[in-house]
């Protein structure tokens, strides 16, 4: 079975790559990383990737559980020097992995739409640092009691940053190009400010109807992404990544089954399924399918891989396209 642009979205701006087994049967880039310049995409463009980033702290999380220096069980309270307020400090690691821990979130999906809400009273470029969000969260009484069940929670992933930094004596997005970046050959993979961004960066762009032209997100996302989000990667990195963590070049082949096996969510809805560890996960006919999902202004991603058929596929969008749809439109050709 083969993808044509034909079957897919016309208008889409971004880059879309769809592997088999290591073979590329699809590769499509389109739009512009600079827009007033008119510099386009390329498939070594760096795109911002939002929420996907939460599957690299959980990796990360997993190395030091598999290493013996931490465990599922262990505690914030005993965990983090910081005073908790109302938070409960028995929460567990596998609670914030699982978005099961009820620890307040500072951007709550249920009764916010659009993150750059956030920066009204609190300017986005003092967020650099994991700790920086402290303040949009720390004096919040908990959501509901912890493990009792599922409700996605940026600040769990947060906290588990926090906790990996204070494990490895790192910087968070030090310690992930060290064990898993580099180790995946993810050269072009990494966490950088807005306002230093490195070479074939993407600006992201927010269409603004009124004035029918586009705005980059620059007042809109963190200055710098954390443990819930905000790495810049390139589509060939993501499948680096994919094929390092199902190779085993990351964690122990249990680990990985673990990882990607259902911990949360009761599946009602059947696209959206299940959590693993940093993981969504549907079902599907010959196997469960693992992906990574982010969403920002200006910001769309999606991953996912199909063991049964050894597919990987990755699309990422710069001005926020809807890559669930093309994700729907894949799966139709080749699943």
């Amino acid at each position: 079975m083969f993808i044509t642009e034909s079957d897919l979205q016309q208008d889409f701006r971004g880059a879309e790559t769809v592997s088999r087994e290591g073979e590329i049967l699809f590769q499509r880039v389109a739009g512009c990383a600079d827009l007033a310049n008119q510099v386009p995409n390329t498939i070594d463009t760096k795109f911002a990737s939002a929420s996907a980033g939460k599957v690299f702290v959980a990796v990360g999380i997993l190395q030091l559980i598999q290493q013996g220096r931490l465990r599922f069980e262990d505690t914030l309270g005993s965990l983090l020097e910081l005073d908790l307020h109302d938070m409960d400090p028995l929460v567990t690691v596998e609670q914030l992995l699982t978005h099961t821990s009820g620890v307040p979130d500072y951007f709550d999906e249920s009764v916010m739409d659009e993150y750059e809400e956030l920066w009204t009273d609190y300017p986005n470029y003092k967020i650099r640092h994991n700790a920086d969000l402290l303040p949009l969260f720390i004096h919040k009484k908990m959501m509901y009691p912890r493990g009792e069940r599922f409700q996605y929670n940026n600040t769990g992933y947060v906290l588990l940053a926090m906790i990996l930094e204070r494990i490895t004596g790192m910087e968070f997005d030090a310690y992930l190009k060290e064990s898993v970046f580099d180790v995946c050959g993810m050269k072009d993979t990494g966490y950088y400010e807005l306002d230093r961004l490195p070479a074939r960066c993407a600006n992201n762009y927010i269409y603004d109807e009124p004035s029918n032209s586009y705005r980059t997100n620059i007042y809109s996302v963190d200055a710098k992404g954390t443990g819930a989000g905000g790495a810049f990667v390139t589509a060939p990195d993501i499948l680096r990544f994919w094929e390092g963590l199902i190779g085993g070049k990351l964690l122990s082949q249990d680990m990985v089954s673990r990882m990607l096996r259902r911990h949360s969510g009761a599946g009602l809805d059947a696209e959206e399924g299940y959590y693993g560890y940093g993981v969504w996960i549907i079902g599907g006919e010959e196997a469960d399918i693992p992906y990574f999902q982010g969403c920002d202004p200006g910001v769309s991603f999606l991953s996912e891989y199909h063991p049964g058929k050894g597919i990987i596929t990755v699309l990422v969008s710069n001005y926020g396209d809807n890559v669930w749809e093309e994700m729907r439109r894949i799966r139709k050709m080749l699943y």
